[in-house]
């Protein structure tokens, strides 16, 4: 017997797995629809124990991707100001000496310096989102 592609069914093969099997079709009928035996049937059948799972919707207390989006924006754009504020006092107030902040403005021209500061800050705040954390200053725990 030759081997077949596996097949992999879109949402609309599976509703109508679904419908055949509310209705009473067997497994082997169900494959013969789709030219196949019973075998790619049975796993989807078989996940949720025959029984139609709920379609799949978003909590209405779940953020929208436009609420995400602008949550994302607002934060960036406040972290690049606070980072081309931090550039701007390195004269008065200096950074600590080989420091990834004093190694990059020796490198770097000063506004590519303050992205890379913004996206550090929003790397290191969603670390400690994400871990539920307290904060750990790298220099701090370098010292201990």
């Amino acid at each position: 017997m030759a081997y077949r592609k596996r097949i992999f069914f879109n949402d609309k093969q599976k509703a109508e797995n679904w419908d055949r099997w509310q209705r009473g079709e067997s497994m082997s009928s169900i494959g013969r629809h789709f030219d196949r035996t019973s075998s790619p049937i049975y796993p989807l059948l078989e996940r949720t124990g025959g029984i139609r799972p709920p379609a799949l919707r978003r909590s209405r207390l779940a953020l929208t991707l436009a609420d995400r989006e602008e949550i994302s924006r607002g934060l960036i754009a406040h972290l690049s100001l606070r980072a081309m504020t931090r550039i701007a006092w390195v004269g008065r107030k200096p950074v600590q000496d080989g420091s990834w902040l004093d190694r990059m403005l020796k490198r770097k021209p000063k506004m590519l310096v303050a992205i890379a500061l913004a996206n550090n800050m929003a790397r290191t705040i969603w670390a400690v989102l994400t871990k539920q954390e307290d904060y750990r200053d790298p220099a701090k725990t370098v010292a201990a």
